[in-house]
């Protein structure tokens, strides 16, 4: 996707980005922030795919964008975290510095304070509709933050936030694609509904990421959210993603029932999750399409359910 900056036609020169490792870390830190050089340094035991985080110490991480288009998410975070963070039930990430490019690494980057838990993956979840109501609390008081003048949704946020018609040519063009490998008609069918729905309320905060990987447990109950580069202002619909991707069953109802969403919403949040199941359905990595057969195979059912209650 062509940046807004960036002229049709034009080859835009990036900017080198050296191995993000251990001693990459540790130079920037004892060139920027002294006090800390003498902490370890050490990666996390799950990383994401925007940024490369790091433990400093036992209390601190630190956090690089990997590539340039993720730069503009440090500022952002920076500026709205101290902001969203007391109107929020759960914790958040606290930023703690802003580091500059130097040592051969050309991007600003971060140091936050370091939340104890670990990734929410369903063996990890004690009650899985506690947790559904829980996750549901805490969306529901961030999409009823104060906007404040929050950013509104666009490339900053990877259009999360944005209409879901932002995706149709990609959705339908994977659909094309895919061929019989999955129930064409029924999957083109869901999207039609989905793009028909549209958010007319006024902009409201959203993550833009609600992923396993970003929510944080501890004896296995929701402790944290993390990781808020994508969000912004704009629909929320895009935060109801994880009914598909984590939740099932009774947790996706109680999830829903919690948040109070009407039919139009959850229809949109049902879309961005059967765009993302059908752009990476064909990924070569198994796990990857294995996810995604998953996200597909969720959506169907949930649809299935829905069109047959009674009107």
């Amino acid at each position: 996707m062509t940046r807004q900056d960036e002229a049709p036609g034009t080859v835009p020169v990036r900017p080198a980005v050296p191995p993000i490792d251990v001693a990459l870390v540790r130079r920037l830190i004892a060139a920027q922030f002294p006090r800390w050089a003498d902490l370890p340094v050490r990666p996390v035991a799950v990383d994401g795919w925007d940024n490369r985080t790091f433990h400093l110490g036992d209390e601190l991480t630190v956090r690089l964008p990997s590539a340039e288009g993720y730069v503009p998410q440090v500022a952002k975070e920076d500026r709205w975290l101290p902001v969203l963070a007391p109107r929020l039930p759960l914790a958040v990430p606290s930023p703690l510095g802003r580091g500059e490019p130097g040592e051969g690494y050309p991007f600003p980057w971060s140091v936050r304070r370091w939340i104890e838990g670990e990734t929410a993956t369903p063996e990890r979840i004690g009650d899985p509709i506690r947790f559904a109501t829980t996750l549901a609390g805490f969306l529901t008081a961030l999409h009823r933050s104060e906007p404040v003048n929050g950013p509104l949704a666009g490339a900053h946020s990877a259009f999360r936030g944005a209409p879901l018609a932002t995706y149709d040519g990609e959705t339908r063009r994977a659909i094309e694609s895919l061929g019989d490998r999955i129930p064409t008609d029924t999957v083109a069918e869901i999207w039609a509904v989905a793009l028909r729905s549209t958010w007319t309320g006024p902009p409201v905060w959203f993550h833009g990421d609600v992923a396993w990987g970003n929510l944080l447990v501890r004896d296995g109950r929701l402790v944290a959210v993390i990781d808020f580069g994508c969000c912004g202002m704009g629909d929320p619909a895009c935060d109801l993603a994880i009914a598909w991707t984590l939740l099932s069953g009774p947790s996706r109802a109680a999830f829903r029932a919690a948040l109070g969403v009407d039919d139009a919403t959850w229809s949109r949040g049902r879309g961005w999750v059967l765009w993302k199941a059908l752009i990476t359905l064909g990924n070569p990595d198994p796990v990857r399409a294995a996810e995604a057969r998953h996200m597909l195979d969720a959506v169907l059912t949930d649809y299935a359910e829905w069109s047959a209650r009674p009107e």
